[in-house]
């Protein structure tokens, strides 16, 4: 993998809504959906896409509609709850999906991530053989 090249601030939120980056940010869209952490971003992703929506439906519901504030948070909160749950409920499809847009084969996500996880495996087992299972 060459240099990863980290999109500006208002590229990943253009990333984060599901837009497109050029291709020399190609290896950090790699490293983003299959890194040890792909999951935390991914959420982070989910949470900046969901909380815009949810802040207009509740302007939206107490200024525009003058429904009381508390119904409106709610409201808005139980919207945020749904909106980050299905977001969540297909994490991988959605980074097989985006992996797939810059021209890596459907699946290649998962499985660098089940090869890191492999490797790591391998690695704490080595470890632990190193130290508990000395020979005499």
């Amino acid at each position: 993998m060459s240099e990863l090249r980290r999109p500006g601030p208002v590229r990943w939120v253009w990333y984060a809504f599901g837009g497109r980056l050029p291709v020399r940010h190609r290896d950090w869209v790699h490293h983003d959906l299959t890194t040890r952490t792909w999951f935390a971003r991914f959420l982070l992703r989910s949470l900046v896409q969901v909380t815009p929506l949810v802040v207009v439906i509740a302007l939206g519901l107490a200024l525009g509609l003058g429904a009381p504030w508390p119904l409106a948070l709610a409201s808005s909160a139980l919207g945020f709850v749904v909106g980050v749950y299905y977001s969540l409920s297909y994490a991988v499809e959605s980074t097989e999906n985006r992996i797939s847009r810059y021209g890596y084969p459907r699946g290649e996500a998962e499985r660098t991530r089940r090869a890191r996880r492999a490797e790591a495996a391998g690695d704490a087992a080595a470890r632990y053989d190193a130290v508990h299972r000395r020979t005499p």
